[in-house]
């Protein structure tokens, strides 16, 4: 079955439809196209649409997801020239920003504007069909605005194909924009279906109710509107989507001696930890694309559209270039596996002290932790004999490709893949189940405080990666259940580019953007906050193609 994501326009449509001039801040749209030879019949429909798919927003571009994460105090982004994450985290971003890292991008919703002014001129249609394909396109647009305003605040909203001298379009508020949003999502998630049964026009992978409803909740939760996120989050919830689970590790997983990591009490609790980590992981394998827990996904097409994950994120020792690697702020964050509170961090010279002298202490830190930690980081000495016989993880300092700050990325790598030598192919998920668990848990206890159903939500996610339940007498309060749902969404979400906005939203990043160090307590990156970061720089370039209509936000 073709994929949706790497579709393309073919014919006249390809040389006419995403004709472009540079000289607006906004695309014209195509001067071109002649009407009599397009708009006939439901293919040319079914072409359009699958050309806004190839815009399907949130896995690539500046601030895709792990380059959003380098923008957070969960990971250290080394390479300015992949990403503007560097910039960003280190407090240094400027509106001379390049166009193409920016995230400032109308191409999506140009392309989705064209559609929908033009898609009723086909009559030889189901008009069911129809009217489902405009839903999937409006999605995709209220998609990228979505993306938009959570980056630049208030931005252009733009509806229908611009005329001619029309480009240069004031910045709408932003509480305009997120209404358009939320209205667009409440709208197509009546109309689009639960699932696709597979071939042309309903292949897998399409948008679904599931997808309009979780990014309704995801678009409340951003705004503090706690009461309209938690109903929308138990909308999804009954769509019959569940967290997935392995119910046995891979042979290769089974030669990693976790023994030397955790206490086990006996082989069933070992044997719950193994399969919590591997549950935990292997969401992200190529081998479980399209799993229960997958809402919405970018997909890629074998031998064409590789995943780059597999090269981004290992160490150069196994071919990887560290593109973003964990801090030492994320590695603290994971809590212990016995007790699921949180562990005391060590004291960074101390570590460092024990790091320099070889000291087998070094690692007494890594033992007894979240299988999430296990499933997520590679530390000094993590076995990995999935990815390369007897693999352990080691920090060459210095070394082309390698970690600053002593850690690399295990998540989201598909371990056979490379070991295997080969590309990976694995689709990117956007929104899965436990992010709709979390953002029902952090809403309904901003509207109510700590109630069953926010523990079992927990407890669910908990459960699943091995860990034990939430200690309710422990966590019996609004303010302690906050702070535990908060750690949880960091940890479960890591590297999924929610963290950029939830330290924003929270108003906790003038606290957790802090100079990252690395294992040796040296600098990795000097990090300075500044308020002005709460929204991004309109690229200056954009201002001054809009004659000034384009206001820069404040700070700039």
């Amino acid at each position: 079955m073709k994929k949706l994501s790497l579709y393309i326009f073919t014919g006249l449509f390809a040389t006419i439809a995403l004709t472009s001039c540079k000289k607006d801040f906004l695309e014209r749209p195509p001067q071109q196209l002649s009407e009599l030879n397009f708009w006939k019949n439901e293919n040319d429909v079914y072409q359009v649409v699958m050309g806004v798919y190839t815009k399907l927003p949130g896995a690539d571009g500046a601030f895709g997801m792990v380059y959003a994460d380098g923008a957070s105090d969960n990971v250290h982004a080394q390479y300015p020239w992949e990403s503007i994450a560097a910039d960003v985290s280190s407090g240094a971003i400027t509106s001379t920003i390049d166009l193409g890292l920016s995230g400032w991008d109308y191409t999506g919703i140009r392309r989705a504007n064209y559609f929908l002014d033009n898609a009723d001129k086909v009559t030889v249609i189901d008009k069911a069909l129809l009217d489902r394909y405009k839903a999937e396109v409006r999605f995709m647009r209220a998609f990228a605005y979505f993306n938009l305003l959570s980056r630049f605040g208030a931005v252009p909203l733009i509806k229908n194909v611009v005329a001619i001298g029309d480009e240069n379009i004031a910045q709408t508020p932003k509480a305009e924009v997120l209404k358009f949003v939320l209205d667009e999502l409440d709208a197509v998630s009546k109309i689009l279906p639960q699932s696709y049964a597979g071939g042309k026009p309903n292949e897998k992978g399409r948008i679904t109710k599931g997808a309009a409803l979780a990014l309704k909740a995801r678009a409340y939760l951003y705004d503090g509107q706690w009461q309209q996120a938690a109903d929308a989050a138990s909308q999804v919830m009954g769509l019959g989507y569940s967290l997935f689970k392995v119910t046995a590790q891979d042979p290769l997983q089974a030669h990693d001696k976790y023994t030397d990591w955790v206490n086990f009490k006996d082989a069933a609790d070992e044997n719950k930890f193994r399969l919590g980590l591997s549950s935990y992981e292997a969401i992200f394998y190529q081998k479980n694309n399209g799993n229960s827990e997958v809402i919405l996904d970018q997909q890629h097409i074998k031998q064409i559209d590789v995943n780059p994950l597999n090269t981004l994120l290992p160490p150069g020792t196994i071919g990887g270039w560290s593109s973003v690697t964990p801090t030492q702020s994320l590695v603290d964050s994971y809590a212990s596996y016995q007790t699921g509170d949180a562990v005391a961090p060590t004291d960074p010279a101390k570590r460092a002290a024990l790091y320099l002298a070889n000291d087998p202490a070094f690692v007494n830190e890594y033992k007894n932790r979240d299988p999430r930690f296990y499933a997520s980081i590679l530390f000094e000495k993590a076995p990995w004999y999935a990815v390369e016989d007897n693999y352990q993880f080691k920090w060459v300092e210095g070394a082309s490709n390698m970690s600053q700050t002593g850690y690399n990325f295990r998540k989201m790598v598909d371990p056979s893949i490379l070991r295997e030598q080969v590309d990976n192919y694995a689709n990117v998920i956007l929104i899965r189940y436990a992010e709709i668990l979390l953002t029902y848990a952090e809403a309904k206890n901003e509207v109510i405080g700590p109630d069953g159903s926010v523990y079992d939500a927990l407890d669910a996610i908990r459960t699943r990666s091995g860990m034990p339940v939430v200690d309710r007498a422990k966590y019996a309060d609004q303010h302690t259940l906050r702070t535990l749902i908060r750690n949880e969404r960091r940890v479960e979400m890591a590297l999924e580019g929610q963290r950029y906005m939830d330290i924003r939203r929270w108003k906790i990043a003038p606290q957790v953007m802090t100079t990252v160090n690395n294992i040796k307590n040296s600098q990795a990156q000097q990090r300075i906050w500044n308020d002005k970061l709460y929204l991004m720089p309109i690229p200056q370039s954009q201002i001054d193609l809009s004659k000034g209509v384009l206001k820069q936000n404040t700070g700039y």
